[in-house]
């Protein structure tokens, strides 16, 4: 099979011949059809995810059919289309997994970073890590529900009841949520990089009750806001953007360095909590709900050798939604 493989940090993606994997009892052979493209692959590539398994096939966004099966698999059939997110294995057994918190699992494993992902034409998953997908959506646009819709509605879910919801940064996540908000009739401030008038557009034409940059305070206090973006400078900027009682939600697996800020502006009962990982039960409600309102993702698709034009595009920003791998 044809791979996309990393080989060390800060080096750009090879094109490789592999052997098609053999999936063990647990697992399903995917035949992979498109992996979305995420800034965690960019973390990883970058090297500010330090620890991935090398050589590595990137991608944990995958949207493919089943061709093989372990002998323990009891949940899909053969030809079945499924999805594959960023946790791909937890132990069950320490206390994370033991009191509903799989996504903290001490012993977990990532699709993508521990485990070959998608950036190929075949790879295999642990079934049980696996979703049915809605046939509503076809496969570009189903991949990028599988971690910019899962972690971005694990991220939304921790603002609570909030009615006006800050957006900083404008990309695969917020593109998505911003869809669920308007569902919900809840109003979304979305921030942007300065000058990016094109995000800016884009945000008002998906329903943003307000775009600009992300340096200058809504014209309404904030209920709660999500940073999508990896930047920890935003977070004292957030911060100072939510009322009394508001919380901040740092999206992203990694984050530059939060720079120093006074008190008062986490004082009044504000709170600063980080999201990590999903849980399968994330994933289940998120894909119920994503044909009800009904999402729809904006893609910008590359062929599977164009991986390195992908990764390019979205470090730079110049992806308006998300970045799609067609791999079949």
């Amino acid at each position: 099979m044809r791979a996309m493989i990393l080989e060390a940090p800060r080096q750009p993606l090879r094109l490789a011949e592999l052997p098609v994997p053999k999936p063990n009892p647990e697992q399903v052979l995917i035949r992979v059809h498109a992996c979305a493209v995420c800034r965690t692959d960019l973390h990883i590539v970058d090297g500010e995810l330090t620890h991935p398994k090398l050589p590595l096939v990137l991608g944990h966004q995958i949207v493919g059919t089943v061709e093989a099966m372990g002998e323990r698999v009891d949940q899909f059939s053969i030809g079945e289309r499924v999805g594959v997110p960023w946790l791909g294995h937890t132990c069950d057994r320490c206390r994370y997994c033991l009191s509903g918190r799989e996504n903290l699992c001490d012993y977990a494993e990532f699709t993508g970073y521990n485990l070959d992902g998608g950036y190929a034409e075949y790879t295999v998953a642990d079934h049980r890590f696996c979703f049915p997908l809605d046939p509503s959506y076809p496969d570009l646009q189903a991949a990028p529900l599988l971690c910019g819709g899962l972690i971005g509605y694990r991220a939304y879910t921790m603002t609570g009841d909030a009615e006006k919801l800050g957006f900083y940064g404008f990309g695969s996540s917020a593109h998505i949520l911003i869809q669920l908000a308007r569902y919900q009739g809840r109003q979304v401030f979305a921030f942007t990089r300065s000058g990016d008038i094109e995000g800016q557009n884009f945000a008002r034409q998906l329903g943003a009750t307000w775009a600009g940059d992300s340096d200058v305070l809504p014209p309404k206090p904030l209920d709660a806001a999500i940073i999508f973006a990896p930047v920890g400078k935003l977070v004292p900027t957030a911060l100072r953007a939510v009322a009394k009682g508001g919380v901040v939600v740092c999206a992203g697996i990694h984050m530059s360095d939060i720079p120093e800020f006074p008190y008062d502006i986490l004082w009044e009962e504000r709170v600063l909590r980080s999201v990590a990982n999903l849980t399968r039960q994330d994933g289940d409600e998120f894909l119920a709900l994503a044909p009800q309102v009904p999402i729809r993702t904006e893609v910008n698709s590359f062929l599977l050798t164009q991986a390195n034009e992908a990764l390019d595009a979205l470090r730079n920003g110049k992806i308006a939604g998300s970045a799609v791998l067609v791999v079949d």
